[in-house]
């Protein structure tokens, strides 16, 4: 029998990793691209638990969105060249707006999940979150140390975005059934890169894990 996470709310934030229409809506650039959105569409309902749970005691709170000025000046030639090998070039136009470009409709996040007035909201050019963002400093700040991690996609964003959470000393964990794949054979592999040596990047728990952990004592006992 696993034992429960240990969390301290003064430590630890919640990380949502690009909950945004262009991943998880019709329309948007994944759907472009040629995706099956459904699986992240599926864990929406997850990431809402692991967000009220987190809310209620007291977790500083990011939200990450992927995207690129209108001008993609922030966008590496080779990105952008990806994009246009997957089907979906960023910055064409689309049912949602142009794809991946800051301020179009499918930039923004899943209505369902929009962050709270005094949330962080962490706008990424890159895949991680920490490249050329201020996620860094702004945990710093807090006196972060912790790291809860949800969202899409496993492969890509989160991982990339664990990685370099682990190489600076944060202790992570990942939530497995609130992280969706682009691709749902990616998923299980992912979350085993996780573990392996020991757990070399952290902890995997599912979301009814988590939410217990962030629940107080009296709480549990009742």
């Amino acid at each position: 029998m696993s034992t429960l996470p240990v969390f301290d709310p003064a430590l630890t934030a919640l990380i949502v990793i690009d909950m945004q229409r262009d991943f998880c809506s019709p329309g948007g650039y994944a759907q472009q691209a040629g995706l099956d959105i459904g699986p992240m569409q599926a864990v929406v309902p997850k990431v809402q638990r692991l967000l009220a749970a987190a809310r209620a005691a007291g977790l500083m709170v990011v939200h990450t969105r992927e995207g690129h000025l209108p001008d993609l000046s922030d966008c590496p030639p080779a990105k952008l060249a990806r994009s246009v090998a997957a089907g979906a070039p960023i910055g064409s136009a689309g049912p949602l707006g142009r794809l991946l470009v800051r301020g179009e409709q499918g930039h923004d996040f899943v209505p369902s999940l929009r962050p709270l007035a005094s949330e962080h909201v962490i706008d990424k050019p890159g895949y991680g979150a920490f490249h050329k963002t201020t996620l860094g400093p702004v945990l710093a700040a807090f006196g972060i140390r912790q790291l809860i991690l949800c969202g899409v996609t496993a492969e890509v964003c989160v991982h990339s975005t664990l990685r370099e959470a682990v190489d600076r000393g944060f202790v992570c964990t990942t939530v497995s059934d609130a992280t969706a794949a682009s691709q749902p054979e990616l998923h299980a592999p992912a979350m085993a890169m996780i573990g392996v040596e020991g757990g070399i990047f952290g902890r995997v728990c599912c979301t009814d894990e988590v939410v217990a952990a962030l629940q107080p004592p009296q709480a549990l006992a009742a």
